[in-house]
C-alpha cells in the first residue's frame, strides 16, 4: 500500500526527525526551565551575553546563531525585563555593547540547573556508546550552518514602505 511506504519514508526523514527532536527538547526545557519565565532563546542570549559581556549584538548573532532581527527582539525584551543593559560603544556610536545585569545573572543562575537537566535527560535516552557521536554529528550540522552564514551574511531587514490609501 502506497500510504504505508510514504509514512515510513516520512518517519525516516532526517529533517523531519530533527524538527521532532527539537520539539521534544523544547518540551523538556519548558518543564525544567519554563517556570523561570525564560524561553529557550532568551536563556541562550543571557548565557551568551554572560560569557561575552560587552560584545555587540552583531557579535551575539555569530555566537548564538540567532538571526539579527530575532536577536534584536530578544534583546529588547530582556532589556525591558531588566536582565540586560545596552550602551553605545565608544569606538562606534552606531554599535551597542550588551551587558548582563545583576538581576540577569540571578535569573540565569536560577535557570542554569534546569537547562543542564534538559541536556541530561536528552542524553540519557541514548546508549552511552552513541552519545559522543550524537553530539559530534549535531556539531557537524551546526558547523555547516556557520559556513553558510559566513558566506552569506544576514542582510539588513528591509523597512516596508507605507502605502497611502487614496
Amino acid at each position: 500500500m502506497t500510504v504505508n511506504r510514504d509514512v515510513k519514508q516520512f518517519t525516516r526523514s532526517p529533517s523531519h526527525l530533527l524538527k521532532r527532536a527539537a520539539q521534544f527538547s523544547n518540551h523538556i526545557y519548558m518543564g525544567e526551565v519554563g517556570k523561570s519565565g525564560l524561553t529557550h532563546r532568551q536563556f541562550t542570549v543571557l548565557l551568551a551575553v554572560d560569557a561575552n559581556d560587552g560584545k555587540s549584538q552583531t557579535d551575539l548573532v555569530k555566537v548564538t546563531g540567532i538571526d539579527r532581527s530575532t536577536l534584536a527582539d530578544l534583546v529588547a525584551r530582556l532589556l525591558a525585563q531588566g536582565y540586560l543593559q545596552r550602551r553605545r560603544t565608544k569606538n562606534d556610536g552606531r554599535t551597542n555593547a550588551i551587558r548582563i545585569t545583576t538581576i540577569g545573572k540571578k535569573i540565569l543562575k536560577t535557570a542554569q540547573p534546569g537547562a543542564e537537566e534538559v541536556d541530561r535527560q536528552l542524553m540519557a535516552l541514548l546508549a552511552n556508546s552513541d552519545r559522543k557521536a550524537f553530539v559530534d554529528n549535531l556539531g557537524a550540522l551546526a558547523a555547516e550552518m556557520d559556513k553558510i552564514e559566513e558566506r552569506e551574511p544576514a542582510k539588513p531587514a528591509r523597512k516596508l514602505k507605507s502605502r497611502r490609501r487614496n
